[in-house]
């Protein structure tokens, strides 16, 4: 089995100090997809060392923001950063890398593409909301690409967009705000439907409501599962085919958190 591991760790420095790294231990992932890495290349490799990983980094140009990030026990065969967007705002959101798989005999090697993405979170109103739907345009843009391409891949990350009523727990207190707008839905509409991705999650999930992803460290939204699924594995059909089981590894306890988002597992026959 390949393991694969997204998470939003809200900063890796953070996220260890909480115990992000008891958690990589018991888990021993495969491949760890990170987002809001909020670090230098240098202290990303402190926490997971180049010995042990290959490494792909995209920071951001304002620094303590977002940041995402591609660590492999697989060795990287070619690395791709960024959208070519140009604007500053959407650096350190995508990152992406080629995988060589273990050979089949009789087999030729085969290649996994990984990508790691952090949408803008967006603001109702403001030009945050621009700046997040022009991103999604080139996202869409690449989802396109990959899908036309064939093979595996897998793109996973935090995308900020619950998709459907059972992805988020108030939905109906939520129906005008970022995050659940039906335009910004309408964007994973054409991921499944029309590009053919397969998300995951709610496919090896079940129907729900949740598993939910994401729930603020404010009151008692986790402790009342008052959250949302807005973390994503989506893959090709080719790679879908081999997806097995798919989890979101919960913190026990409110206080166990190391993020306020749970990291999405999935296991797959390779």
């Amino acid at each position: 089995m390949l393991t694969i591991a997204s998470v939003n760790v809200n900063g890796i420095r953070a996220a260890y100090k909480r115990g992000m790294g008891a958690w990589l231990e018991a888990r021993r992932p495969d491949v760890v997809l990170l987002q809001e890495v909020r670090a230098s290349d240098e202290i990303l490799a402190d926490h997971l060392p180049t010995g042990e990983w290959d490494l792909a980094h995209e920071a951001s140009e304002t620094k303590g923001r977002a940041g995402v990030a591609i660590a492999s026990r697989l060795p990287m065969t070619a690395v791709r950063i960024g959208l070519g967007t140009g604007v500053t705002g959407d650096s350190g959101r995508w990152v992406e890398a080629d995988l060589e798989l273990p050979a089949r005999e009789g087999t030729p090697a085969r290649t996994l593409t990984v990508v790691s993405t952090y949408l803008h979170s967006g603001t109702l109103g403001t030009p945050s909301m621009d700046e997040k739907y022009a991103f999604l345009d080139h996202v869409t843009a690449r989802l396109a690409e990959l899908a036309d391409r064939g093979g595996y891949a897998v793109v996973a990350g935090d995308v900020n967009i619950a998709h459907r009523e059972a992805d988020i727990k108030n939905w109906k207190g939520n129906l005008k705000s970022a995050g659940f707008l039906p335009r910004e839905r309408a964007y994973l509409d054409r991921w499944f439907d029309d590009l053919g991705w397969h998300d995951l999650g709610r496919e090896l999930g079940g129907e729900g409501p949740g598993p939910y992803t994401w729930w603020s460290w404010r009151g008692q939204a986790f402790d009342n599962d008052a959250g949302w699924r807005i973390d994503y594995q989506l893959a090709t059909p080719d790679l879908a085919d081999a997806a097995v089981s798919a989890t979101v590894d919960r913190a026990a306890t409110y206080a166990e958190r190391f993020s306020d988002h749970a990291p999405v597992v999935v296991e797959y026959d390779l």
